[in-house]
């Protein structure tokens, strides 16, 4: 199951992509499929039709996971 993220590269804007697995702490580098800006638009220093790309973890601040539509009908804390 595909993630969907935001990643927020070091003194850039943040970048929305697609991931087969999320990253772990012994992981160097992380691929991304569809990078794109927020807004949708195309990432103006990647070559046209680039659908993959590689980004050192060290290259960015933190990295968001966007909830899926089921995991956004889950409940969270409930008080009565």
């Amino acid at each position: 199951m595909p993630f969907t993220i935001v990643l927020h590269p070091t003194g850039e804007e943040a970048i929305v992509g697609e991931v087969e697995n999320l990253p772990h702490p012994e992981d160097i580098s992380i691929m991304v499929t569809n990078p794109r800006r927020l807004d949708g638009k195309e990432l103006h220093y990647l070559v046209e039709n680039v659908i993959t790309v590689i980004w050192p973890l060290a290259r960015l601040n933190f990295i968001e996971i966007i909830p899926t539509k089921d995991e956004e009908k889950i409940t969270g804390f409930y008080r009565d």
